[in-house]
């Protein structure tokens, strides 16, 4: 590997940290705010439709640009979004105002995230040869869900009373803001800026693309067109229906379990980020343990995700007694065990297939692109997903219901996918060669 793509790793390891750590504190403001239950929801849906809305546009921003300055560009609107977020206190709003305020300030981050990842996985497809690109992701996903470990497990420490109260004592901080949530925010608003600076040192890859459209209405034509290329493709539309739907289950799969541990364990919203944290240390490993599947093995993979859905099942079965005492700490272990393996099987059998998707993508567009087209996919699932969930919610659905539902689908998708694969294959027996082969990302 390049020394460019460990600083590529570096940064998008802070920008990631910070990404999942902001999610916690968000929440957290919003409950010191008094927002009804399903604002957190809400505010990860407006996260998701930026991602929606500028779909057309961040591809071609992308690549008429460097990347690394792209992604610069990127963190510093997140951190915009963080200042504005507890900015609240200072227009002397009412409270529903002051809650729509934090959500539009996460919003503005969505802004900032939706236009960052077709640099940070297109800069990938520039710096390594197509059949390391599964190595390659395998070490960009360990990192971004070790991140998303760390990130949340950061987060719930940062509004914990031991730790939030600790920052307040600090004269500088408590200068700057008064409250856990607020002072959470601000040190994430660091951390987006030290992942700023990294970008700053990404060395350019002088790869050169086609003089990139500005006129709105054609870039939304031309972006129709690549969504249609992609889908067309019988290799990349089932991995691009695969990690769409992962992406829309993980986004909600992250909601239940808060709110799990909240009313089904009885967990404060820092220990239930713990909880999230176990979750994507398990998809550490399904992550590493991909990096062994050769890119033309990667369909074999897809059965791990009917595994995925079927394990979620059993979390309603799960009880807060089951624990075990160690160094004086009571740890729900059987709690731990099965986030566990849900996340192993899932980080086992996404990383392929995202891998599967950015050759198919790079071969059949450019980097920019089709990173911008499966990003739209899955945001607008993201969408669909965390809606149904929110209405659930605004119904009063148990839990366990909730889960019941969410397991079933993702298990019941899994297998149609499946289906649709093997006809694929049976159609067409030598896609599996296609795989592999290098193209030189024409555009329509």
């Amino acid at each position: 590997m390049k020394r460019g793509f460990f600083i590529v790793m570096a940064a998008q390891g802070l920008s990631s940290l910070a990404d999942n750590a902001l999610f916690i504190a968000a929440i957290a403001l919003i409950q010191q705010l008094h927002g009804p239950d399903w604002m957190a929801p809400m505010m990860k849906w407006w996260f998701a439709a930026a991602y929606v809305l500028l779909a057309a546009f961040v591809g071609a921003f992308s690549d008429a640009f460097p990347k690394g300055w792209v992604m610069f560009l990127t963190n510093a609107i997140k951190v915009s979004g963080c200042l504005l977020m507890f900015s609240y206190a200072l227009f002397g709003l009412p409270q529903h105002a002051q809650v729509l305020l934090v959500c539009a300030a996460y919003g503005l981050v969505g802004i900032g995230a939706a236009a960052y990842s077709p640099a940070k996985y297109g800069i990938v497809t520039e710096m390594l040869p197509p059949l390391d690109l599964v190595k390659g992701n395998s070490w960009i996903e360990g990192l971004t869900v070790l991140s998303i470990i760390m990130g949340t497990v950061l987060g719930g420490a940062l509004v914990s009373p031991a730790v939030s109260g600790w920052l307040l004592s600090h004269p500088l901080i408590n200068h700057l803001v008064h409250t856990p949530a607020e002072a959470a925010i601000l040190i994430i608003a660091v951390i987006y800026t030290a992942a700023a600076i990294c970008n700053l040192m990404i060395p350019a890859t002088h790869i050169q693309y086609p003089v990139q459209q500005k006129n709105p209405a054609k870039l939304i034509k031309s972006f129709a067109g690549y969504v249609r290329i992609l889908w067309k493709d019988k290799l990349g539309q089932i991995s691009l229906a695969v990690t769409t739907l992962f992406w829309g289950a993980g986004a909600t799969l992250q909601l239940i379990v808060i709110e799990w541990g909240r009313s089904h364990l009885g967990y404060r919203l820092d220990q239930a980020s713990v909880l999230m944290g176990i979750t994507a240390l398990g998809t550490v490993a399904g992550s590493i343990l991909a990096s062994r599947v050769p890119l033309r093995s990667a369909l074999n993979v897809l059965p791990l995700g009917v595994v995925m859905g079927l394990t979620v099942l059993l979390m309603p079965w799960i009880d807060s007694s089951w624990t075990i005492t160690v160094f004086d700490v009571s740890l729900p272990w059987a709690a731990y065990v099965l986030l566990i393996v849900i996340g192993l099987t899932s980080g086992y059998f996404v990383v392929p297939m995202n891998a599967l998707l950015q050759h198919r993508g790079h071969v059949l567009l450019s980097a920019g692109h089709s990173i911008a087209v499966q990003n739209f996919n899955e945001q607008l699932n993201i969408l669909l997903m965390v809606a149904i969930y929110t209405l659930m919610l605004w119904l009063h659905l148990s839990i366990g219901i909730i889960i019941g539902i969410f397991g079933i689908l993702v298990a019941a998708l899994m297998m149609l996918i499946i289906h649709w694969s093997r006809l694929n294959l049976r159609h067409d027996p030598s896609l599996i060669d296609q795989i592999g082969q290098d193209g030189h990302g024409s555009a329509l």
